[in-house]
């Protein structure tokens, strides 16, 4: 006699820790934010660790790679931390935005909710204010305009220095 086991629906426990990795662990210190597990830290100059925190996570539910480390979501929203030293009317959007965001949320905040879905949800929620529209346009630029990033999605820069795409396999797509 064959038993079949149907996959039950959702993840596994061992996908769960594997996934767990993956901006789980950000650690407060002082005015930084430290990830010890990939070994980055980001000092914070004008907004609190805790926001930058938030951020860092809030960009990775808003444009959310797997494959991309935080540590270039955090490169990518550390210019609010700089406009907020220059702009106090810039930190103010982004410490109240952050806190509304907290509140809705509901105890644990932002950060504390557990699923990709749960804070999705709130995100929906304040998708049309400022702040919201703020941290997305920030993000389009200072996410994707890191040369870093470029190989995880196999783009590989402009063409022109290089000859242009005609005589350099434009038409060689492995991911099709």
């Amino acid at each position: 006699m064959v038993t079949v086991y149907e996959k039950a629906p959702g993840l596994s426990r061992r996908e769960l820790l594997k996934r767990g990795g993956v901006g789980a662990l950000l650690v407060i210190s002082g005015s930084a934010v430290i990830s010890p597990e990939h070994a980055w830290g980001l000092e914070t100059a004008a907004l609190k660790p805790e926001t930058m925190a938030t951020l860092i996570q809030m960009a990775r539910d808003i444009y959310p790679h797997d494959q991309v480390p935080d540590k270039y979501y955090a490169i990518a929203v550390k210019s609010h931390d700089e406009l907020a030293g220059k702009d106090a009317a810039h930190k103010d959007l982004i410490e109240k935005g952050i806190a509304d965001l907290d509140a809705k949320a509901g105890s644990g905040g932002y950060r504390g909710l557990g699923w990709e879905e749960e804070r999705v949800a709130v995100l929906k929620q304040v998708e049309d204010t400022p702040f919201f529209q703020a941290i997305r346009g920030g993000l389009v630029v200072g996410l994707y305009n890191q040369k870093e990033v470029w190989p995880i999605f196999g783009y590989e820069g402009e063409s022109y220095s290089k000859g242009g795409y005609i005589a350099r396999g434009f038409d060689d797509i492995e991911w099709l």
